[in-house]
């Protein structure tokens, strides 16, 4: 499986990744990974509801991803990844899924998080997960749209005193 794009977003399918971000990743698949949106089923309804008709979308939970990923039944697919948060990419990686870059464009906020963009907001847990990506050298940038310069969230984060 070549994994074409990886996306943190915690809308999961959306019209911005339905209409932008499957063209400009190329990609043939998507797989919203969260164990929390797996286990809904009118949540999982509702996403692959949205997701264009020419690509094949799937929602599954993180494990059932990381088979998904080492299975060669699947090398033709040129899988967008979305995640809702950074701590279930970390268990994609520790699993052995390479990734080597993570957009992170929409982290909507909720009691105990920082806001750093106007569509990012972190807590501790989610700060602690993006420095062991930064740790392991996986590229880190805030991007809402395609179509915006990349910024990096390591530095964002720096500049706000936050690491």
């Amino acid at each position: 499986m070549e994994i074409s794009f990886v996306r943190i977003d915690d809308r999961l399918i959306h019209g911005q990744v339905a209409t932008i971000w499957t063209k400009t990743s190329k990609c043939n698949r998507i797989m919203a990974c969260s164990d929390e949106v797996a286990k809904d089923d009118l949540r999982k309804t509702l996403l692959l509801q949205v997701a264009p008709p020419e690509i094949k979308a799937y929602v599954l939970t993180i494990d059932k991803a990381i088979d998904a990923y080492k299975n060669p039944k699947y090398d033709s697919f040129k899988t967008l990844f979305l995640f809702t948060n950074p701590k279930d990419v970390v268990r994609m990686v520790k699993a052995g899924v390479p990734i080597k870059s993570v957009n992170v464009g929409g982290m909507c906020y909720k009691e105990g998080k920082i806001q750093i963009t106007s569509a990012v907001s972190v807590s501790e847990e989610d700060i602690d997960a993006f420095k062991t990506l930064n740790e392991k050298g996986i590229e880190l940038e805030l991007r809402q749209v395609a179509s915006e310069n990349k910024v990096s969230l390591m530095s964002r984060l720096d500049s706000l005193k936050l690491i």
